[in-house]
């Protein structure tokens, strides 16, 4: 009778261990049902989106890629399970090349929705980091905290984010100096938030005159909030030595934007600073950047450890990002890299539209003002195509200033100019990106 005994004191530790796995596999069982409920949820919703806009995606298709007769629905894009990782090499997904600038996505936006978008991103790649030249679990290689942090991805999406921790005077910063006119932009995205979340759970986004881990003797910040319960605006500060002249709230209700995943966009031209959430500002303040001001730093404050969760991600710094407003009503001409095309194309990328618009602005306002508007391509392919190829997408600029923003046609005129004007040198990628341009002239 010892050994039934024996046997079964052996093994009931099994049987707890037994008992304990199949409660879990019950739990993991609801909790990826929830996720398959959600991701059916916005399913539906990025459907109802893409119909609605389809008629405008198709008319505004006709006018800036005449020809193409393809219907304007979103590519499909295969994702790995949630259980898989991309490899270290893996872009993941992101819609951006190596360089931060958006490409075809699921997630890419209309023509429509950027041409009431001015923010103008800088046009000499400074810094970009999508995270995928590291591992999954790593703190990444181009960014200093004094606190600690690692790349992940969430549920079943291939994209690669730096979750940031709270913390006090803990600081997140990007390899990168600041010149004096450069642009920021980020993608966002924030778990874990509700009701009970606090009024002074923001994220700082701080341009300071050193790279250390405190705020600099000069520094300009504002506080993104995540708050839900109460509308929360930006907190903007500044502090020049010992001088602070802005603390101050700009009124903001971003509660619906911080739960979708937002994009944000910051220009900084000498002292002036301007913030997007998406594609509406909410900051534009003409005087408030110190002058000595080097570098980026975030810092997350009041977030509930371990419920309520933030992520960055595509972090890109540029050089530029002028007001070119101001430039061609005082100089009479104006050249900018920003307008991005299609690879060997005329079909202009519809991030692009924050220039066009601009150019617009001042048509509007300068009624007499006439203007050339010239298509420059690097020397890559035969002169020939290369004049075809430019003269191509001064057109299609024209097109866009004509039919999108109503300017009279009998104001423009084109000229394709090809490689024969070369600003940089072609045998090198730097010089090939800076003779690809688009330059408007008074006449």
């Amino acid at each position: 009778m010892k050994t039934p005994v024996r046997f079964l004191m052996n093994l009931a530790p099994y049987i707890l261990i037994f008992g304990f796995v199949t409660n879990a596999n019950g739990q993991i069982l609801k909790k990826l049902g929830k996720v398959a409920e959600k991701a059916a949820e916005r399913t539906v919703e990025r459907r109802v989106d893409r119909e609605t806009s389809k008629k405008t995606d198709e008319v505004l298709d006709s006018i800036l890629e005449p020809g193409s007769k393809k219907n304007p629905t979103d590519p499909q894009v295969s994702v790995p399970s949630p259980t898989q990782s991309p490899t270290p090499n893996d872009s993941g997904g992101q819609g951006y090349d190596t360089a931060g600038n958006p490409i075809a996505s699921s997630g890419t936006k209309t023509i429509e929705v950027y041409s009431k978008f001015d923010f103008v991103p800088g046009d000499k790649p400074l810094f970009f980091d999508d995270f995928s030249n590291d591992f999954v679990g790593d703190f990444p290689s181009k960014w200093n905290t004094n606190g600690s942090g690692e790349i992940v991805t969430v549920n079943d999406s291939q994209q690669r984010w730096l979750e940031i921790l709270p913390g006090f005077n803990t600081y997140y910063i990007p390899d990168v100096i600041l010149p004096e006119e450069y642009t920021i932009e980020f993608d966002i995205l924030a778990k874990g938030l509700d009701k009970k979340t606090s009024s002074t759970a923001v994220l700082t986004v701080k341009l300071s005159d050193n790279s250390n881990f405190n705020a600099g003797k000069s520094h300009f910040l504002t506080k993104i909030p995540f708050c839900q319960y109460s509308e929360i605006g930006f907190r903007v500060q500044n502090r020049n030595n010992s001088d602070s002249d802005i603390n101050n709230v700009v009124n903001a209700d971003i509660r619906n934007a911080v739960l979708n995943e937002p994009h944000i966009s910051i220009a900084v031209n000498g002292q002036r600073f301007r913030l997007w959430v998406n594609e509406k500002k909410y900051i534009d303040i003409p005087r408030g950047v110190p002058d000595d001001i080097s570098t980026l730093k975030f810092e997350l404050n009041q977030f509930k450890d371990g419920k309520e969760r933030l992520f960055l991600s595509n972090l890109k710094v540029a050089e530029g990002g002028l007001d070119l407003r101001r430039k061609l009503i005082s100089e009479g001409s104006v050249s900018t890299n920003g307008i991005l095309f299609d690879s060997g194309s005329a079909n202009i990328q519809p991030q692009s539209m924050g220039i066009i618009r601009q150019i617009s602005q001042v048509l509007q306002q300068e009624q007499g003002m006439n203007l050339m508007i010239e298509g420059h391509t690097d020397a890559d392919g035969s002169d020939d195509a290369n004049i075809k190829l430019s003269k191509e997408r001064a057109e299609a600029v024209k097109n866009a200033l004509v039919d999108v923003y109503r300017i009279s046609a009998s104001r423009l005129s084109t000229e394709g100019k090809g490689e024969s004007e070369p600003v940089g040198d072609n045998a090198t990628p730097d010089g090939k990106a800076q003779n690809r341009r688009v330059v408007f002239k008074k006449i």
